[in-house]
C-alpha cells in the first residue's frame, strides 16, 4: 500500500476487518472461545489491539492459544467467565490501517473493493463491490452502472490481471456470465 493512499470509508471512518467471532467463556479465568476468520491466526496474540462488537470497543488481547479449530483468547481486564461473558457472540475486528503490509504483488481482499472491472475486450463492466467467500473459491460481485450485479469466480481463467496502481482488474467473461 502506498503512503498517499488513505484507508477508510468515503466519510473518513476507519475500515474494520473481521478476524474472529467470540462464542462463549471457557474455564474460570475469563478465556473466550473464538472462531477464526483470518488467514493470519499467528497475528492473534498477546498485546494485539482489537475492536469488539458493533460499537467497536477497543480492547487488548492478554493471551491467545489454539483450541480445536479456533482459539482461546483472554481480554485484558476480564479475568472471570462472568466478566468476559459480556462479549459472547460478538465479532472481533482490527483496523485495516493497522494490518502489516504484505509482500510485493500480494494484496488483502479488502483492498480489491472499489476496483474498476474491465473485460479483456476493453469494455468496462463495473466496480468490484463485494467478495463472497465460498467453499471452493471466492466470488467477486461487480456492480454494473445500471445497478445490476455480475458474479465472477475469482479463478485464474477469469481474473487475468489486477493493477492496484491504476485500480483496475481485467477479467475474461466465460460463457453464461456476460
Amino acid at each position: 500500500m502506498t503512503p498517499e493512499k488513505k484507508q477508510g470509508s468515503p466519510n473518513g471512518e476507519s475500515v474494520y476487518l473481521a478476524i474472529g467471532f467470540l462464542r462463549r467463556p471457557h474455564g474460570v479465568n475469563g478465556e473466550l472461545i473464538m472462531d477464526l476468520h483470518t488467514d493470519f491466526p499467528e497475528r492473534v496474540k498477546e498485546g494485539r489491539k482489537i475492536y469488539v462488537g458493533e460499537k467497536r470497543e477497543a480492547l487488548t488481547i492478554d493471551s491467545a492459544r489454539k483450541h480445536a479449530k479456533g482459539m482461546l483468547v483472554k481480554l485484558r481486564g476480564y479475568d472471570s467467565p462472568e466478566l468476559a461473558g459480556r462479549f459472547r457472540n460478538q465479532w472481533v475486528c482490527v483496523k485495516a490501517s493497522e494490518v502489516p503490509a504484505l509482500p510485493a504483488g500480494q494484496v488483502y481482499k479488502h483492498e480489491l473493493i472499489g476496483l474498476t472491472v474491465t473485460a479483456d475486450t476493453g469494455e468496462t463492466l463495473g466496480v468490484l463491490d463485494e467478495i463472497l467467500e465460498t467453499g471452493a473459491n471466492d466470488v467477486y460481485v461487480v456492480k454494473k452502472e445500471n445497478g445490476a450485479e455480475l458474479l465472477l469466480p475469482a479463478i485464474p481463467n477469469v481474473v487475468l490481471e489486477t493493477d492496484m496502481g491504476r485500480r483496475v482488474m481485467k477479467v475474461r467473461l466465460i460463457e453464461g456470465l456476460g
